[in-house]
C-alpha cells in the first residue's frame, strides 16, 4: 500500500524497521572500512531516531541484498594516525545537543576530582534545600500577614500573630544559613564545575566508536547540563550577530560534526535510564541556538521530556509517566505540535512553529566508526580545536591558550616526542616506558585524571594527588620551554649555527614563532601566558592567568627553564637541613598554588610605578617570589625558618583539603586581612585555604591571605641594597662607637655568627640531614640489588644460550668501578659510626 507523504514542515522520526536497516547497513560499511562501530543500541535509539524514513531510504542500498551505506553517504577523515567514518544526512533540527566539552568553554570547567563531584551533588542538595526554604519563607510570611491584617485585639489573634512572626523569622534565618552554605560550595568549587569525564563505551569488553559519560543523579544531570549551556551563550554572546536570528531566518549554512553519546541518570526510585543522543563536536553554538528557536531545553532531552512541554493532541491521551525518555517519542510529539500550531491561521510569526521552518531538518555529520575507539574523545577535541582555531568567531583569550597548549601536546605526540620530552625532564622517573601517552595528554590537558602520569614519578616515592599535580606542573613546564643541547666547544673561527635540538622546532611550529635567535620579551610574555594557562587548569580555584607574567623572561624561552628534579618531599626536608638551592627550587615549585589559591598570594602586577602615593605600592609576581626566596636566605623581620616551612608545606597541601581549615582550640576563623571587617562582609572559609602560622610554626586564628603575605614579605625586602662606597663607610671605633669594636669577624669583614644560635640552627636541621641520609642510602641499596638482579638474569641466560663470556678488558673495567664504589661505601660506614658516636654527644 503506498503512503502519500506529508506535507509537514516538520518530519517524523524513523520506524523501529528502517532504524534496523541503518544499523545493519552501518555495520557492513564500518566493515568494508575496517573500523569500529558504534554500539546497535546507540544507532537505534540516539541516530535512527533523529532521522525520517525517507532519509534513511536515501542513505541506503542493498546490493546483493547486503545492506551497506552509499558511497555518496559517508566519507573517511584522517585525524594523525586514526581514521574516523562520517555520515552524512539530514537530521531533526531539535535532535542534536551541545557538547559538554567544547574548547571554547573550557575556562568555566576545572579539573575532574572525586572531591570535586561530590562538592558538586552537595551544591545541588543546597540549592533544592534553599528552594524549599525559601518557599516556605514566602508561606509564612503571607501567613502572618493574613494574620496581621485580621481584624481582632483578643489574646488568642495576638498569640497567633506573635507566633506566625515566630515562625517566618526562624524561616528568614534557615534561607540565610542556607544561602551562606551555597556560597561556601560555591567558593570551595571555585564558582566552576568539574569538567565531565567521558570515555569509549565499551560492549562485551570491547570499547566501541561512540562515548559515555559516568552515573549520575537527576538533580546533579540537569544542573550539569544547565550550566554547560549557560557558559556556551555566554562564550556565544560575543558574536557580531544573533545566531538564532540567522537560523530562524535563512536557515542553517554550513554542516557540523556530531557524535553519538550516553548518558547515565539515576533516578529517585533508584531506577538507571541510560539515553542515547546526539552530541555536536563541532557547531555548538548553532546546536543551542536552534534547541532555543525550538524553545525546548537541552536538560530535557538527556533527563526527560515533561509531557506537559509536547501534549498529545486532544483526541488522544498522554501516558502515565510524567517524563518521556525516548527520543523517538519525543520528537515526533514535538513535530506534530509544531505542525499542528503552524497550520493555525492565528498563530503568530514569533511562535516555534513558523520560527523554525528552516531549520526542521539540517545537514550533519555524524561520527560512526573509527579506527582506535579510546582515543575517539582526544580526537574529536583536537578536530574541535582545529576548527575554532582557524575560524574567525571572536575566542576568549584563556580558551585559545589552553587549545593552543592542547595542540601543543598533539604536535609533541604526533613527531612521537612527547616520551622522550617527559624522559628528559625527569631523569629518576620510574618508567617512562611504562606510560600511557594518550592517558598523558589527556592529563595534560585536564580531560581526565592525572593518574596517567603515575610513571613519572622516582622509585620509591608516594603517589598522591599532590605529587602528581607537580609532575603535571614541571611536565608542562617542560613542554612549553624545551631545553636545548649546550653550545659545543669552538675548534675553529667558523661560524657555528646553534643546535636548538628535537624539541624546540616542536614549540616553534606550533606556536609559529619567530626564529631562536630572534626571541625576544615579546615572544617569552606569549609563551608565558600559554604556560599559566595550561597550568591554572589544574587547579580547582583559577586565578589570573596574567599573575605569571614575568616569572620566565628570554633566557628561559631559549634556553629552557629546567627545574630541580628532586621531588617535593625531598626539597621540603632540603630545606628543613638548610639547603638555600632546595628552598629556591621549593619556591618555584610553589608557584602556581600561591597563584591559585583560594585567597591568591600572587596577583598581576598592581600600583603605581611611580610610588605608593596613588595606586599602592607596585608589586609584581617576581618581587613576591624574590622576597620569599630571601627570607629564608638574609631573612626577615618576625620571619623564620620554621613559618616558612609550615607555610610551605599548608600551601602544598591546600589544592586537596577535603574540608575547610580548622584551629585546634575551636575558635572561629578569619581572613588576616578581613579581621577588622563586619562579620557579614567576610569571606566564607572554604576547603583549601591556609591557616597563617606564627613564628615556630603554629596555626593562628588567621586564614593567610594576600595582606598577610605582603606584610611579611614586602616588596623592600626584594629590592636590592644600593651598594655604598667603601671608603665613605666609617668603622664603629671611627664613629666613637666602642661597644662592638672587640667583636670577632669574618674575613669579610662581617660579625661572626653567634654560636649558641649557630648550635641552634645545627638542631633544628640536623634530623632532616639525617632523614636526607636515609633516603640516599636506601636508594643506594636499592640501586645495588637492581644491579645484582640484573646480573644474575644476564648470568642464567647466558648459560642457557651458550654464549661466550664478555672480553676480559670489560669485566676488568667494571670490577674497578664497583671496587671503587665498595671502598667508598666502606669508608661511609666508618664516618657513620663516627656520627652515631657524635650523636650521644651532642
Amino acid at each position: 500500500m503506498t503512503v502519500k507523504r506529508s506535507d509537514d514542515i516538520y518530519p517524523q522520526v524513523s520506524t523501529p524497521a528502517w532504524a534496523d536497516k541503518l544499523a545493519e547497513a552501518i555495520e557492513n560499511t564500518c566493515a568494508d572500512h575496517e573500523v569500529v562501530p558504534p554500539p546497535r543500541e546507540a544507532v537505534l535509539e540516539g541516530l535512527a531516531a533523529a532521522l525520517p524514513d525517507s532519509e534513511i531510504k536515501a542513505l541506503i542500498t542493498a546490493p546483493r541484498n547486503r545492506r551497506v551505506l552509499k558511497p555518496s553517504a559517508s566519507r573517511i577523515v584522517q585525524a594523525g594516525d586514526e581514521k574516523v567514518l562520517l555520515l552524512m544526512c539530514d537530521v531533526h533540527g531539535a535532535a542534536v545537543l551541545p557538547w559538554d566539552l567544547n574548547d571554547r568553554t573550557a575556562v568555566c570547567w576545572s579539573s575532574p576530582s572525586p572531591e570535586a563531584s561530590q562538592r558538586v551533588k552537595d551544591l545541588v542538595a543546597a540549592e533544592l534545600a534553599l528552594q524549599d526554604a525559601t518557599k516556605s519563607a514566602k508561606t509564612a510570611e503571607k501567613a502572618r500577614e493574613a494574620l496581621r491584617r485580621t481584624p481582632g485585639d483578643d489574646t488568642y489573634a495576638s498569640q497567633a500573630l506573635a507566633a506566625a512572626t515566630q515562625k517566618h523569622q526562624d524561616a528568614v534565618r534557615r534561607v540565610h544559613e542556607l544561602e551562606s552554605e551555597r556560597r561556601a560550595l560555591f567558593a570551595a568549587l571555585g564558582h566552576r564545575r568539574p569538567r565531565p569525564v567521558v570515555r569509549a563505551v565499551q560492549e562485551n569488553g570491547q570499547p566501541m566508536a561512540a562515548l559515555t559519560l559516568a552515573e549520575q543523579p537527576y538533580a546533579v544531570a540537569v544542573h550539569m547540563q544547565r550550566y554547560a549551556a549557560d557558559n556556551l551563550e555566554r562564550a556565544g554572546k560575543t558574536r557580531g550577530y544573533d545566531l538564532a536570528e540567522s537560523l530562524a531566518d535563512t536557515g542553517q549554512l554550513s554542516k557540523g560534526m556530531n557524535v553519538l553519546q550516553q548518558w547515565q541518570i539515576t533516578h529517585a526510585d533508584g531506577t538507571v535510564s541510560r539515553p542515547w543522543r546526539l552530541a555536536a563536536v563541532t557547531g555548538n553554538n548553532r546546536a543551542l541556538a536552534r534547541l532555543n528557536v525550538f524553545k525546548v531545553r537541552p536538560e530535557h532531552l538527556v533527563t526527560g521530556m515533561p509531557q506537559s512541554l509536547v501534549p498529545m493532541p486532544k483526541d488522544k491521551k498522554d501516558g502515565p509517566e510524567p517524563l518521556l525518555l525516548s527520543q523517538r517519542e519525543v520528537l515526533n510529539r514535538l513535530s506534530s505540535k509544531l505542525n499542528r500550531d503552524g497550520a493555525k491561521p492565528e498563530t503568530e510569526a514569533t511562535d516555534p512553529s513558523r520560527r523554525a521552518a528552516k531549520i526542521a531538518t539540517v545537514s550533519a555529520e555524524i561520527v560512526i566508526g573509527c579506527t582506535k575507539p579510546e582515543a575517539l574523545e582526544h580526537v574529536l577535541r583536537a578536530l574541535n580545536v582545529n576548527d575554532h582555531l582557524r575560524g574567525i568567531q571572536p575566542y576568549d583569550e584563556d580558551a585559545r591558550l589552553i587549545a593552543l597548549f592542547a595542540t601543543l601536546v598533539d604536535a609533541y605526540a604526533r613527531e612521537s616526542l612527547l616520551a622522550d620530552a617527559l624522559a628528559e625532564a625527569f631523569p629518576d622517573a620510574r618508567g617512562v616506558d611504562l606510560l600511557d601517552l594518550v592517558g598523558v595528554r589527556d592529563a595534560l590537558t585536564v580531560n581526565g585524571p592525572l593518574d596517567p602520569l603515575e610513571p613519572l614519578l622516582p622509585a620509591g616515592s608516594d603517589v598522591s594527588p599532590i605529587a602528581l599535580r607537580d609532575v603535571a606542573v614541571s611536565a608542562i613546564t617542560a613542554l612549553v620551554f624545551p631545553g636545548i643541547p649546550p653550545v659545543p666547544q669552538q675548534q675553529t673561527n667558523a661560524r657555528a649555527v646553534r643546535d636548538t635540538g628535537r624539541f624546540w622546532p616542536v614549540v616553534r611550529g606550533t606556536l609559529q614563532e619567530p626564529a631562536w635567535s630572534q626571541i625576544r620579551a615579546k615572544t617569552a610574555e606569549a609563551r608565558t601566558r600559554l604556560w599559566s594557562a595550561a597550568v591554572a587548569q589544574l587547579f580547582v580555584h583559577r586565578g589570573n592567568i596574567l599573575s605569571a607574567l614575568g616569572l620566565f623572561g628570554t633566557t628561559e624561552t631559549k634556553e629552557g627553564a629546567g627545574q630541580d628534579p628532586r621531588p617535593l618531599t625531598e626539597l621540603l626536608l632540603g630545606a628543613e637541613a638548610g639547603d638555600a638551592a632546595a628552598w629556591a627550587a621549593l619556591v618555584q615549585r610553589m608557584t602556581p598554588l600561591l597563584i591559585h589559591a583560594p585567597q591568591p598570594f600572587i596577583t598581576p602586577g598592581q600600583g603605581s610605578e611611580a610610588g605608593a602615593g596613588r595606586k599602592g605600592v607596585r608589586r609584581t609576581p617576581k618581587s613576591a617570589l624574590a622576597a620569599l626566596t630571601l627570607a629564608y636566605t638574609a631573612g626577615a623581620p618576625g620571619v623564620s625558618r620554621a613559618l616558612l616551612l609550615a607555610f610551605a608545606r599548608a600551601v602544598l597541601e591546600h589544592p586537596d583539603a577535603p574540608r575547610p581549615p580548622e584551629p585546634d582550640d575551636g575558635t572561629p576563623l578569619v581572613c588576616y586581612g578581613e579581621q577588622h571587617w563586619a562579620v557579614a562582609d567576610r569571606t566564607a572559609i572554604s576547603e583549601g585555604m591556609v591557616i597563617a602560622p606564627d613564628t615556630e610554626g603554629r596555626p593562628t586564628r588567621y586564614v593567610a591571605d594576600k595582606a598577610w603575605f605582603d606584610e611579611l614579605f614586602p616588596v623592600s625586602l626584594a629590592a636590592p641594597v644600593p651598594a655604598t662606597p667603601s671608603a665613605t663607610v666609617n668603622s664603629p671605633a671611627e664613629d666613637g662607637n666602642t661597644a662592638n669594636a672587640g667583636a670577632p669577624t669574618t674575613a669579610h669583614g662581617e660579625a661572626a655568627a653567634d654560636p649558641r644560635d649557630r648550635l641552634a640552627a645545627l638542631r633544628r636541621e640536623l634530623p632532616a640531614r639525617v632523614e636526607l641520609v636515609e633516603g640516599n642510602y636506601q636508594k643506594a641499596v636499592d640501586a645495588a640489588h637492581t644491579l645484582m638482579t640484573d646480573f644474575e638474569e644476564a648470568h642464567r641466560l647466558r648459560v642457557q644460550l651458550e654464549e661466550e663470556p664478555l672480553p676480559a678488558e670489560q669485566r676488568i673495567e667494571w670490577m674497578e668501578k664497583l671496587t671503587k664504589a665498595r671502598a667508598a661505601a666502606q669508608a661511609s660506614v666508618t664516618t657513620l659510626q663516627q656520627v652515631e658516636a657524635l650523636i650521644l654527644q651532642v
